[in-house]
């Protein structure tokens, strides 16, 4: 298995958001995060429609893999697929805990079995050249948390898994709804930075209510590896475009009129392949967030890209107003 060193930023994968649109957006964005695919499971994987699945426009590198599943030999063989279509990184989710997930027994209920995972890692790891990865909760229910997330990347470690993705909170499967889990357990950064101060050797990467690039800097100052984004990226790409100068020390923040600019090209292919317009320009909404125009921006985009026969026209009308506001509020 490859020594792998992680980039300083990452996009979380996000079910229902972060697709293959929404992934070349963000790249419009910042040429240096790391951008994760949806979960997708290993019965997806090897008994669906692939191409649907895994394509992705060259543009989304570096871009990761995320699998679910629990069988050692299924993960094997999704992770030679991913590689095969040549994502940079396969990752295993041991975090997502909705109800499907864990009648499937994978996600976060598998924080409870660590060394299945440990076994699935080791599956992974030796079925691929690429990096594999865990992303994973610090514990479920009522466990101990330092105890689960310890011995679950004590194990994998062992199984040569070198990075790990941590986010900060607790799952509780019993009780609490996917979107409750995401916000109700508290967020236990110290015990993150512990693990990375306990287990140096390590990459280990932060996740969780991280809401800006001034809390992410911080979390890097204080010795973690990398910060991996959620919600925060989606709902205001925008602060994406300040990725590559500010964490990376390269080039200047990307302006959100030349970022559309940028990713024009790209709606435009997907367009001429029958897309509809809305399916690209529904992850575009935050972009102008905080600044004038954003609500023109949003109605704009929300309601005219879902038109029959919706075109780049809308995003160029959509910008002329956010531009012109813009002008208004300078006179």
């Amino acid at each position: 298995m490859q020594d792998y060193q992680p980039l300083r930023l990452s996009v979380a994968p996000m079910m229902d958001w972060t697709d293959r649109h929404c992934r070349a957006f963000h790249r419009a964005l910042t040429k240096r995060a790391l951008l994760y695919t949806e979960m997708v499971t290993t019965g997806a994987v090897l008994h669906g429609d692939r191409e649907h699945l895994l394509g992705y426009d060259a543009v989304e590198h570096p871009v990761a893999l995320q699998l679910g599943g629990s069988e050692p030999a299924d993960l094997a063989a999704s992770a030679r697929i991913g590689e095969d279509y040549g994502y940079d990184e396969i990752n295993l989710n041991v975090g997502c805990p909705s109800d499907r997930v864990q009648s499937g027994r994978f996600g976060a209920c598998l924080m409870r079995e660590p060394q299945l995972v440990a076994d699935c890692m080791a599956a992974m790891g030796g079925a691929v050249k690429v990096p594999v990865t865990v992303k994973c909760r610090i514990g479920v229910d009522d466990q101990d948390a330092a105890e689960s997330l310890f011995t679950l990347v004590d194990l994998c470690a062992q199984a040569g898994v070198t990075q790990f993705i941590v986010h900060a909170r607790k799952a509780w499967l019993k009780g609490l709804s996917p979107k409750e889990n995401r916000d109700v357990p508290p967020l236990d950064y110290p015990l993150v930075h512990r693990l990375k101060a306990e287990r140096p050797h390590l990459t280990i990467a932060i996740n969780g209510g991280i809401p800006s690039l001034d809390a992410a800097q911080e979390h890097l100052d204080a010795g973690m590896d990398g910060v991996m984004l959620g919600r925060a990226a989606y709902h205001e790409p925008g602060i994406l475009g300040a990725v590559d100068a500010r964490l990376f020390g390269e080039g200047e923040p990307v302006d959100p009129f030349d970022a559309v600019e940028a990713y024009k090209p790209y709606m435009a292919a997907r367009l001429a392949e029958g897309w509809k317009m809305s399916s690209m320009t529904r992850h575009m909404l935050g972009l102008f967030h905080g600044q004038s125009g954003a609500r023109t921006w949003r109605r704009i985009m929300t309601v005219e890209s879902v038109k029959p026969g919706a075109g780049l026209e809308v995003v160029d009308a959509a910008l002329a107003a956010v531009a012109q506001g813009a002008e208004k509020l300078r006179a």
